[in-house]
């Protein structure tokens, strides 16, 4: 199926091995949910039904999903753009959509470069048929968790279509609020900035409970500490601020992923309570 997919589309496309016995569509996923909340098809009754008990608590989710997109396509296009970045490690991709990171880069360089990763085996049947690079690019699909840094850095394929000499910018994007404390986030995301040289970026999303009435909190806070994976663990502001330390924040700097660089954006712009997520951009000196 890869031999063909690549040799029909422009542009190289490579990824690792699909594991179909790793699907149960009997527990809902955050990629098929978060592609449930977006509007999309790829998903399932457990997904559906997930997503829709989070929207009875937040009503505004949807609003979220797509607010947090909109955050990934000015961060991609600033970038690639005013920062001359052609290299992209987006982990945590999520079912393809429009405007996908590569899609967004290579619209201003076709050189760039972007290397995707996700634990989904739905995820890998769709990035490896739909995210298809500029003859000039390259895209690859990595079949990795976040909290397994080692497999990503060590990955042939990332190695193959990354210079990691050269920037790349770490894309992060509602990824991270799906990493309990018990699995150390902070560890995690300074390994992987590690990784990388002098001039990269870090770009990061996050759902935080500052706006939340308390009760809220407490509940979600009370639902993530030993539950399955897949339910999103709220962050404060100053938690958030901490994946960022010791690196130099874009202007505006950490604010609600609504109002980060927003201002061509259609009105009415949500509120930030309504959208309840925080995004940063970040150069490692």
């Amino acid at each position: 199926m890869e031999a063909a997919l690549t040799s029909e589309v422009p542009g190289p496309v490579v990824g690792s091995g699909y594991q179909g016995d790793r699907i149960d569509t009997s527990v809902a996923h955050p990629a098929r949910r978060y592609n449930y909340w977006l509007g999309g098809k790829d998903n399932f009754q457990a997904d559906r039904d997930s997503g829709d008990a989070m929207a009875a608590r937040f009503p505004t989710i949807r609003l979220s999903a797509v607010e947090n997109r909109r955050f990934l396509r000015r961060t991609v296009r600033h970038l690639a753009g005013e920062a001359g970045i052609r290299q992209f490690l987006d982990i945590g991709t999520g079912i393809p959509t429009a405007a996908n990171t590569h899609e967004v880069a290579q619209s201003v360089d076709p050189r760039a470069r972007v290397a995707y990763v996700d634990n989904d085996p739905i995820v890998l049947a769709h990035a490896r048929a739909l995210l298809t690079s500029s003859p000039e690019g390259a895209t690859a699909y990595l079949d990795a968790d976040l909290r397994d840094p080692e497999r990503i850095l060590d990955h042939p394929e990332l190695r193959r279509t990354l210079d990691l000499s050269e920037p790349v910018a770490l894309m992060l994007v509602a990824v991270l609020h799906f990493v309990p404390d018990d699995d150390d986030p902070y560890a995690i995301v300074a390994r992987l900035l590690a990784a990388l040289p002098a001039g990269s970026y870090l770009v990061a999303s996050h759902a935080t409970h500052d706006h939340l009435p308390a009760h809220l909190t407490a509940e979600a806070k009370a639902a993530a500490r030993g539950g399955p994976h897949g339910l999103i663990n709220l962050r404060g502001r100053d938690e958030f601020a901490r994946f960022f330390d010791g690196l130099a924040l874009v202007e505006p700097g950490i604010c609600s992923v609504a109002e980060w660089r927003a201002a061509d954006e259609p009105g009415p712009r949500p509120s930030v309570a309504d959208v309840s997520m925080y995004g940063g951009v970040a150069r490692t000196p």
